[in-house]
């Protein structure tokens, strides 16, 4: 926040400096009457909205508004930007069409639903790929990342930052406890409108129905779907529990965010002012990596508290599933051998 200036003592000797009226008002006449409405005293130079589909309590909410405040603090309220979490604006499909036309300027989106305008986008969450953590960002900070950053960049839309994290996500139920790749087939289930999921799914014979988050709980509470994937924290912040019996810890796919900019709105800012929003976003997604690895300890406790029931899963025999179809196979074909050796690099050979 800006700080308020020094109040002048009473008895400063500046009051006697003080112009008459006469001067002041001789010293405006020379001034043009356009440069006084050029803008309003205190208005910003430049003014962005910034979208999310995420809970405002969500790391991805308070990390960003941190990020928002050290900007125009660094720009000295040049740069003004604007925080709508909860889909406010629209769904993410709505909102990756506006950051695309410059409707909005900022869209933090899952790289799976990005996948639907960039397909290479959908290769970071490959089904039962990555292990760990190490390995996802020895990955997206390293070559896969930034090959996946240049082609988003052929779009009319640019990442700001590196990726953000979403975490490994899980199955949840309201019918039945998902174990085995056997307790799977026929499940109905919820899974947003991402190509690579909806493959995942059917690969392994459950019944994913793509259905766009805003309308997620509603969808699990008049049962259209028995139940769904997401994070841990999605889980929590979104209140899924109070509509699911089960999770299990399936870990099947990791998913990141990606920020997304508006090439033509960012292109119209200033070098300096560029560098600080790519800057403070980089800072914010470091410490928001930080707050999902810790929830994702302690939120397993607090879920269990609220009714919701936890399964630890052999990721293995949904993994050699796969590896006896043509799923990994055709996604090769479709990410094309340079994406995909990078991948394999850390991953390890796929099917």
């Amino acid at each position: 926040m800006d700080k308020k200036p020094p109040q002048t003592p009473a008895h400063s000797t500046l009051g006697l400096l003080r112009p008459s009226r006469r001067a002041v008002l001789a010293a405006a006449a020379a001034v043009p009457l356009v440069t006084i409405l050029k803008r309003p005293a205190n208005a910003a130079e430049f003014q962005f909205k910034y979208a999310t589909g995420q809970d405002p309590t969500h790391p991805v909410n308070i990390r960003a508004q941190e990020a928002i405040d050290r900007i125009r603090e660094a720009t000295s309220g040049r740069l003004d930007i604007k925080l709508f979490p909860a889909n406010q604006l629209g769904s993410d499909t709505d909102l990756l069409g506006q950051v695309r036309n410059g409707g909005v300027e900022i869209f933090n989106l899952s790289s799976l639903i990005l996948a639907t305008f960039v397909p290479l986008s959908g290769i970071t969450s490959m089904g039962f790929a990555f292990k760990d953590y190490d390995a996802v960002w020895q990955a997206m900070d390293g070559e896969l990342g930034k090959h996946v950053r240049a082609e988003i960049a052929k779009t009319p839309i640019m990442t700001l930052s590196k990726i953000w994290d979403n975490g490994f996500r899980h199955v949840t139920s309201s019918t039945r406890v998902i174990k085995t790749p056997e307790d799977i087939k026929g499940f109905k289930m919820r899974v947003p409108p991402a190509p690579a999921l909806t493959s995942l799914f059917k690969a392994i014979d459950a019944a994913p129905a793509p259905i766009n988050f805003n309308e997620l709980y509603s969808a699990l509470q008049t049962t259209v779907v028995e139940g769904q994937e997401n994070p841990l924290a999605i889980i929590a912040t979104a209140r899924l529990y109070e509509v699911q019996k089960s999770c299990s810890l399936t870990g099947h796919v990791w998913d990141g965010y990606w920020v997304l900019g508006n090439k033509r709105a960012f292109a119209r800012l200033p070098a300096d002012i560029q560098a600080i929003v790519s800057r403070e976003l980089d800072r914010s997604a470091d410490d928001q990596r930080a707050d999902i690895a810790a929830l994702t300890e302690s939120l397993q406790k607090d879920l269990s508290a609220k009714g919701l029931t936890f399964h630890t899963i052999d990721r293995e025999p949904f993994r050699k599933v796969l590896a006896g179809t043509n799923f990994y196979a055709e996604w090769k074909e479709k990410y094309g051998s340079t994406a995909w050796d990078l991948l394999e690099k850390v991953t390890g050979k796929l099917g």
